[in-house]
């Protein structure tokens, strides 16, 4: 590809929290809150949770609590509490540039959580929102991705996802498409990782005929 450009293809997934919307402050809270309420450690809840639905957190971590109805509690006390939510540095700006029809956001945060995180800041929404109130299956397994991919009628090699969390990356690889990681570490912090930047600034995206390309605004690939 020309210099600068990390890739072509017709429609971005996007993760929302660590990805576009950096919530670590508010997940770090409510977990803690959570762990104090029923006497746990909060610290290995806070080490597994981020990038992951409340429930699948609670089975591994605390099965004898785990259940739809306090998942529901959790993530409703969750979705009431936005302070110190803010914008991954460059969101705004390469979200408002993708066309509506050409980008998702797939988390796992429940659909109530997620928009009440996106218009905290506010960002912009998708047609098209994928969360873990519409998924079997949480990461790592594709099962989202591939319903976003299904949902805006684009194969699935044609998509690119963008992750922060190792269980990211590996269901947007399992679904067979490119992974871009977002985050301060380096690709041997997300395995499978095609590039790894701290956040969304270097980027832009030019709309093709019909498809996306994306690049890197410097010319940099890392």
């Amino acid at each position: 590809m020309p210099d600068g450009v990390v890739w072509r293809g017709d429609a971005i997934l996007f993760d929302m929290d660590g990805t576009v919307v950096d919530s670590t402050v508010a997940v770090d809270r409510q977990w803690r809150r959570w762990a104090a309420r029923h006497g746990l450690d909060a610290e290995p809840l806070v080490a597994v949770a981020h990038g992951r639905r409340t429930l699948d957190t609670l089975r591994d971590m605390a099965p004898h609590l785990a259940s739809a109805e306090e998942a529901e509690r959790f993530d409703a006390e969750e979705a009431s509490d936005n302070e110190g939510v803010v914008e991954v540095p460059g969101a705004r700006v390469l979200l408002s540039s993708l066309p509506a029809e050409r980008w998702a956001l797939v988390t796992s945060a429940n659909r109530a959580l997620a928009l009440a995180r996106m218009g905290a800041i506010p960002l912009p929404l998708p047609r098209v929102v994928v969360s873990a109130d519409d998924v079997r299956r949480g990461k790592p397994d594709p099962e989202g991705y591939l319903l976003a991919a299904r949902r805006l009628e684009i194969a699935a090699s044609r998509c690119l996802v963008f992750e922060d969390t190792p269980a990211g990356v590996a269901a947007g690889l399992a679904a067979g498409m490119a992974v871009l990681g977002i985050g301060r570490g380096s690709p041997p912090d997300l395995p499978g990782a095609m590039l790894v930047l701290p956040d969304l600034r270097s980027l832009s995206a030019v709309r093709g005929s019909p498809g996306i390309e994306l690049r890197l605004i410097d010319g940099r690939t890392g």
